[in-house]
Protein backbone atom coordinates (compact mmCIF):
# COMPACT_ATOMS: atom_id res chain seq x y z
CA UNK A 1 0.00 0.00 0.00
CA UNK A 2 1.06 3.08 -0.92
CA UNK A 3 0.07 6.26 1.67
CA UNK A 4 0.27 9.75 0.63
CA UNK A 5 0.07 12.45 3.56
CA UNK A 6 -0.77 15.74 1.53
CA UNK A 7 -2.55 19.09 2.77
CA UNK A 8 -4.01 22.53 1.01
CA UNK A 9 -1.21 24.51 2.42
CA UNK A 10 2.32 24.23 4.40
CA UNK A 11 2.51 24.18 7.93
CA UNK A 12 -0.94 22.03 8.79
CA UNK A 13 1.61 19.02 10.49
CA UNK A 14 1.97 17.35 7.33
CA UNK A 15 4.86 15.73 8.37
CA UNK A 16 3.95 15.47 12.00
CA UNK A 17 1.91 13.23 10.77
CA UNK A 18 3.40 11.14 7.88
CA UNK A 19 7.08 10.74 10.34
CA UNK A 20 4.69 9.69 13.24
CA UNK A 21 2.63 7.40 11.18
CA UNK A 22 5.45 5.69 9.57
CA UNK A 23 6.89 5.09 13.25
CA UNK A 24 3.62 3.24 14.53
CA UNK A 25 3.72 1.37 11.02
CA UNK A 26 6.81 0.20 11.75
CA UNK A 27 5.81 -1.21 14.95
CA UNK A 28 4.48 -3.97 13.07
CA UNK A 29 5.20 -4.00 9.43
CA UNK A 30 7.69 -2.87 6.81
CA UNK A 31 7.65 0.73 6.69
CA UNK A 32 9.00 2.88 3.58
CA UNK A 33 9.06 6.62 4.07
CA UNK A 34 9.83 8.58 0.98
CA UNK A 35 9.89 12.50 1.52
CA UNK A 36 8.41 14.00 -1.61
CA UNK A 37 9.07 17.06 -0.66
CA UNK A 38 11.85 17.79 -2.47
CA UNK A 39 11.73 21.98 -2.09
CA UNK A 40 12.27 21.53 1.49
CA UNK A 41 12.46 17.63 2.91
CA UNK A 42 12.63 17.78 6.50
CA UNK A 43 11.17 14.48 7.29
CA UNK A 44 15.10 13.30 8.17
CA UNK A 45 14.65 16.05 10.80
CA UNK A 46 12.41 13.64 12.64
CA UNK A 47 13.39 10.25 12.08
CA UNK A 48 17.31 10.85 11.87
CA UNK A 49 18.35 8.61 9.43
CA UNK A 50 21.52 7.03 8.73
CA UNK A 51 22.15 7.78 4.63
CA UNK A 52 23.66 4.62 3.13
CA UNK A 53 23.52 5.49 -0.91
CA UNK A 54 23.25 8.65 -2.27
CA UNK A 55 23.55 9.99 -6.07
CA UNK A 56 23.07 13.04 -8.14
CA UNK A 57 19.21 12.73 -10.08
CA UNK A 58 19.89 14.12 -13.76
CA UNK A 59 17.03 15.51 -16.13
CA UNK A 60 17.74 14.77 -20.20
CA UNK A 61 17.75 18.60 -21.87
CA UNK A 62 18.86 19.61 -25.17
CA UNK A 63 22.20 20.36 -26.30
CA UNK A 64 22.41 21.70 -29.85
CA UNK A 65 24.99 21.72 -32.92
CA UNK A 66 24.94 24.91 -34.60
CA UNK A 67 27.33 23.48 -37.35
CA UNK A 68 24.25 21.23 -38.62
CA UNK A 69 21.26 23.40 -37.19
CA UNK A 70 19.25 24.61 -40.41
CA UNK A 71 16.92 26.72 -37.72
CA UNK A 72 13.90 25.77 -39.01
CA UNK A 73 11.75 26.45 -36.36
CA UNK A 74 10.49 22.87 -35.80
CA UNK A 75 11.99 22.46 -32.18
CA UNK A 76 10.59 25.81 -31.24
CA UNK A 77 7.13 24.91 -32.11
CA UNK A 78 6.99 21.26 -30.80
CA UNK A 79 7.99 23.06 -27.14
CA UNK A 80 5.54 23.68 -25.07
CA UNK A 81 7.42 24.99 -22.15
CA UNK A 82 9.53 27.54 -24.47
CA UNK A 83 12.73 26.12 -23.34
CA UNK A 84 13.72 26.03 -26.82
CA UNK A 85 13.77 28.94 -29.19
CA UNK A 86 14.96 28.80 -33.12
CA UNK A 87 16.00 32.07 -34.67
CA UNK A 88 17.40 33.62 -37.66
CA UNK A 89 20.61 32.28 -37.24
CA UNK A 90 21.36 31.07 -33.79
CA UNK A 91 19.04 28.18 -31.44
CA UNK A 92 18.78 28.57 -28.05
CA UNK A 93 17.65 26.64 -24.97
CA UNK A 94 16.78 27.05 -21.62
CA UNK A 95 17.48 23.74 -19.67
CA UNK A 96 15.70 25.43 -16.67
CA UNK A 97 12.44 25.26 -18.40
CA UNK A 98 12.80 22.36 -20.48
CA UNK A 99 10.51 19.19 -19.50
CA UNK A 100 12.78 16.80 -20.41
CA UNK A 101 10.59 15.30 -23.29
CA UNK A 102 12.66 14.69 -25.68
CA UNK A 103 10.51 16.17 -28.50
CA UNK A 104 12.79 18.59 -30.06
CA UNK A 105 15.92 15.76 -30.86
CA UNK A 106 13.00 13.70 -32.06
CA UNK A 107 11.48 15.94 -34.25
CA UNK A 108 14.58 18.00 -35.56
CA UNK A 109 15.31 16.39 -39.89
CA UNK A 110 19.21 17.04 -39.04
CA UNK A 111 20.30 15.47 -35.82
CA UNK A 112 21.65 18.63 -34.48
CA UNK A 113 19.51 18.07 -31.28
CA UNK A 114 21.25 15.94 -28.51
CA UNK A 115 20.19 15.44 -24.84
CA UNK A 116 22.97 15.50 -22.61
CA UNK A 117 22.47 15.31 -18.85
CA UNK A 118 21.73 17.98 -16.07
CA UNK A 119 21.90 17.22 -12.12
CA UNK A 120 18.88 19.14 -10.57
CA UNK A 121 19.03 17.62 -7.17
CA UNK A 122 20.24 14.59 -4.89
CA UNK A 123 18.67 11.57 -3.61
CA UNK A 124 19.50 10.23 -0.39
CA UNK A 125 18.78 6.68 0.86
CA UNK A 126 19.09 5.03 4.21
CA UNK A 127 17.25 3.51 7.75
CA UNK A 128 16.05 5.53 10.02
CA UNK A 129 15.70 2.38 12.89
CA UNK A 130 13.17 0.25 11.46
CA UNK A 131 12.27 2.56 8.14
CA UNK A 132 13.62 2.38 5.04
CA UNK A 133 14.50 6.32 4.03
CA UNK A 134 14.32 7.86 1.05
CA UNK A 135 14.37 11.85 0.36
CA UNK A 136 15.50 14.12 -2.54
CA UNK A 137 16.72 17.32 -2.23
CA UNK A 138 16.22 19.74 -4.91
CA UNK A 139 19.17 21.98 -6.24
CA UNK A 140 18.75 25.26 -4.75
CA UNK A 141 17.42 27.91 -7.97
CA UNK A 142 16.00 25.04 -9.60
CA UNK A 143 12.60 24.98 -10.62
CA UNK A 144 11.69 22.07 -11.77
CA UNK A 145 11.05 19.13 -8.98
CA UNK A 146 8.29 16.70 -10.28
CA UNK A 147 11.54 14.57 -12.45
CA UNK A 148 13.38 14.82 -8.57
CA UNK A 149 10.22 13.27 -7.12
CA UNK A 150 9.46 10.75 -9.85
CA UNK A 151 12.62 9.66 -8.88
CA UNK A 152 12.17 9.44 -5.46
CA UNK A 153 9.09 7.47 -5.80
CA UNK A 154 10.78 5.11 -7.80
CA UNK A 155 12.62 3.86 -5.59
CA UNK A 156 9.40 2.60 -3.42
CA UNK A 157 9.39 -1.16 -2.61
CA UNK A 158 6.13 -3.51 -3.38
CA UNK A 159 6.72 -5.29 -0.65
CA UNK A 160 5.77 -3.12 2.74
CA UNK A 161 3.48 -0.59 3.19
CA UNK A 162 4.95 3.08 1.39
CA UNK A 163 4.12 6.63 3.00
CA UNK A 164 5.14 9.48 0.98
CA UNK A 165 5.37 12.93 2.39
CA UNK A 166 3.94 14.99 -0.85
CA UNK A 167 4.25 19.06 -1.13
CA UNK A 168 2.02 21.26 0.03
CA UNK A 169 -0.44 22.58 -1.96
CA UNK A 170 -2.33 21.67 -5.20
CA UNK A 171 0.20 21.99 -8.14
CA UNK A 172 2.18 19.75 -10.34
CA UNK A 173 4.51 18.69 -7.30
CA UNK A 174 1.61 17.24 -5.18
CA UNK A 175 0.49 15.67 -8.41
CA UNK A 176 3.11 13.95 -9.13
CA UNK A 177 3.01 12.44 -5.71
CA UNK A 178 -0.57 11.79 -5.32
CA UNK A 179 -0.72 9.87 -8.86
CA UNK A 180 1.01 6.95 -7.82
CA UNK A 181 -0.94 6.65 -3.85
CA UNK A 182 -3.15 4.33 -3.46
CA UNK A 183 -5.16 6.18 -0.41
CA UNK A 184 -4.49 9.82 0.50
CA UNK A 185 -4.89 11.30 3.98
CA UNK A 186 -5.54 14.90 3.96
CA UNK A 187 -3.63 16.64 7.00
CA UNK A 188 -5.95 19.88 7.75
CA UNK A 189 -6.77 22.52 10.56
CA UNK A 190 -10.02 23.59 11.84
CA UNK A 191 -10.27 27.00 10.67
CA UNK A 192 -11.34 29.37 7.94
CA UNK A 193 -8.19 29.51 6.09
CA UNK A 194 -7.80 25.58 6.73
CA UNK A 195 -10.75 25.01 4.92
CA UNK A 196 -10.56 26.74 2.27
CA UNK A 197 -7.23 24.88 1.47
CA UNK A 198 -8.42 21.47 2.23
CA UNK A 199 -11.62 22.35 -0.65
CA UNK A 200 -8.54 22.86 -3.16
CA UNK A 201 -7.31 19.23 -1.95
CA UNK A 202 -10.40 17.56 -2.16
CA UNK A 203 -11.05 18.63 -5.50
CA UNK A 204 -7.60 17.41 -6.58
CA UNK A 205 -8.07 14.15 -5.11
CA UNK A 206 -11.37 13.62 -6.82
CA UNK A 207 -10.17 14.46 -9.90
CA UNK A 208 -7.57 12.05 -9.41
CA UNK A 209 -10.51 9.60 -8.25
CA UNK A 210 -8.19 8.52 -5.51
CA UNK A 211 -9.23 7.03 -1.92
CA UNK A 212 -8.71 9.63 1.00
CA UNK A 213 -9.70 10.59 4.65
CA UNK A 214 -8.62 13.68 6.94
CA UNK A 215 -6.85 14.02 9.53
CA UNK A 216 -7.44 16.81 11.80
CA UNK A 217 -4.16 18.02 13.53
CA UNK A 218 -4.75 20.58 16.37
CA UNK A 219 -8.07 19.68 16.43
CA UNK A 220 -9.35 21.47 19.31
CA UNK A 221 -8.50 25.08 18.19
CA UNK A 222 -10.62 27.20 15.54
CA UNK A 223 -14.35 25.93 15.18
CA UNK A 224 -16.84 23.57 13.91
CA UNK A 225 -16.71 24.40 10.44
CA UNK A 226 -14.13 21.90 8.34
CA UNK A 227 -16.20 19.51 10.37
CA UNK A 228 -19.43 20.12 9.13
CA UNK A 229 -17.60 20.50 5.77
CA UNK A 230 -16.53 16.42 5.62
CA UNK A 231 -19.77 15.32 6.88
CA UNK A 232 -21.24 17.51 3.91
CA UNK A 233 -18.63 15.98 1.46
CA UNK A 234 -18.89 12.34 3.01
CA UNK A 235 -15.28 12.15 3.43
CA UNK A 236 -14.32 10.10 7.09
CA UNK A 237 -12.08 11.65 9.64
CA UNK A 238 -9.56 9.10 9.88
CA UNK A 239 -8.10 10.31 13.37
CA UNK A 240 -7.73 13.99 15.23
CA UNK A 241 -4.70 15.43 17.14
CA UNK A 242 -5.56 17.82 19.56
CA UNK A 243 -3.50 21.08 20.57
CA UNK A 244 -0.79 19.63 22.58
CA UNK A 245 2.39 21.91 24.29
CA UNK A 246 4.15 19.41 24.64
CA UNK A 247 4.23 17.79 21.30
CA UNK A 248 5.28 21.55 19.96
CA UNK A 249 7.86 21.25 22.07
CA UNK A 250 9.27 17.66 20.41
CA UNK A 251 8.55 19.21 17.18
CA UNK A 252 11.03 22.29 17.87
CA UNK A 253 13.72 19.74 19.33
CA UNK A 254 13.32 16.72 16.35
CA UNK A 255 11.54 14.32 18.52
CA UNK A 256 8.47 12.58 17.19
CA UNK A 257 5.72 12.60 19.34
CA UNK A 258 5.21 8.92 19.92
CA UNK A 259 8.68 9.34 21.19
CA UNK A 260 8.18 12.16 23.52
CA UNK A 261 4.19 11.95 24.25
CA UNK A 262 3.39 8.40 24.59
CA UNK A 263 -0.32 8.94 24.85
CA UNK A 264 -0.11 10.73 21.17
CA UNK A 265 0.54 7.21 19.78
CA UNK A 266 -2.89 6.48 20.21
CA UNK A 267 -4.22 9.05 17.98
CA UNK A 268 -1.63 7.71 15.25
CA UNK A 269 -2.13 4.15 15.97
CA UNK A 270 -6.08 4.79 15.17
CA UNK A 271 -5.09 6.77 11.47
CA UNK A 272 -3.16 3.72 10.90
CA UNK A 273 -6.39 1.05 11.69
CA UNK A 274 -8.43 3.54 9.65
CA UNK A 275 -5.92 2.79 6.57
CA UNK A 276 -5.50 -0.88 6.81
CA UNK A 277 -8.92 -1.64 7.25
CA UNK A 278 -9.87 0.49 4.63
CA UNK A 279 -12.28 2.93 3.54
CA UNK A 280 -12.22 6.41 2.50
CA UNK A 281 -14.11 8.63 -0.29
Amino acid sequence: MRIAIASGKGGTGKTTVSTNLARVLSRAHSVQYLDCDVEEPNGHLFLHPEFSDSYEMKTLVPQVDEALCIHCGKCSDICRFHAITSLANVTLTFPELCHGCGGCARICPTGAITEVGRTIGIVECGMARDVEFVHGRLNVGEAMSPPLIRDVISRARLDCIVVMDAPPGTSCPVVATLRSADKVVLVAEPTAFGLHDLTLAVHLVRELSLSCGVFINRADIGDDRVERFYSEQSIPIWGRLPHSRQIAEAYSRGVLAVDAVPQAARHFEKLADALLEGGGL
